[in-house]
């Protein structure tokens, strides 16, 4: 079931898109957090994202371009705001589409289809993981935050992959290791301790302090 984030500050709006997507079997989720919209993108991994112009704190497209520092998602745009300038703005921020409030329910539906088809008909969606703001990309291996990436060396990528799918819960050294030689990265407690040293550094520069906690005789945590 495709994922639907609505980021919608009309409450009544909201609910009448995510009921009538249910309708066609999309899955759908109103935005909560206007502040951090990116955390909720993250957590949802959505397949596609309905985003209005007039929101609080941040307009649409400020999290369009975020959205765009991550991900390929598709972005459709509906807003009363639907003149020449605005429709160009959000096209040329990396909006995919642009309906004008008021709308049929149903174009909106059919647009929606006609663009996760075409979307996701030869591949699958993009994956996010995030942490205090940090954006783990699975499908280009990069890690962006406060809008800079992070340059990450294919084994600091793959230790900070394991840490952050099993956020909350502390993963041994000897699991990291054995996930990391999984993948060809012939790694010993050495090389991990050196590349975990190496990463939290590249953490800390980026402004990303304790990131990773480390359980002593245990492992490390990112929670």
């Amino acid at each position: 079931m495709y994922r639907i984030l609505i980021v919608e500050d009309d409450r009544g709006i909201a609910e009448a898109i995510q009921e009538q997507a249910g309708m066609w079997d999309l899955e759908a989720r109103c935005a909560e957090d206007f502040r951090n919209i990116m955390a909720e993108f993250a957590e949802y991994d959505p397949h596609l994202v309905l985003m209005d112009i007039s929101l609080p704190f941040f307009n649409g497209y400020h999290w369009c371009s975020e959205i765009r520092r991550v991900s390929k998602v598709p972005i459709i745009f509906i807003s009363s705001a639907s003149d020449n300038m605005n429709i160009v703005m959000a096209m040329n921020l990396g909006a995919d589409d642009f309906i004008a409030k008021p709308f049929d329910q149903s174009v909106l539906i059919a647009k929606m289809q006609a663009m996760l088809r075409r979307t996701y008909a030869f591949g699958a969606s993009v994956s996010v993981l995030e942490h205090r703001g940090a954006l783990l990309n699975t499908a280009d291996d990069t890690l962006t935050y406060g809008g800079e990436q992070i340059l990450l060396t294919k084994n600091e990528y793959r230790i900070l992959l394991i840490l952050m799918e099993n956020k909350g819960k502390v993963v041994s050294r000897e699991k990291l290791m054995e996930q990391l030689w999984k993948s060809d990265s012939f790694i010993d407690e050495n090389t991990l301790t050196v590349n975990v040293g190496r990463l939290r550094k590249k953490l800390d520069a980026a402004g990303l302090g304790e990131f990773i906690t480390t359980k002593f005789g245990v492992g490390y945590l990112i929670a």
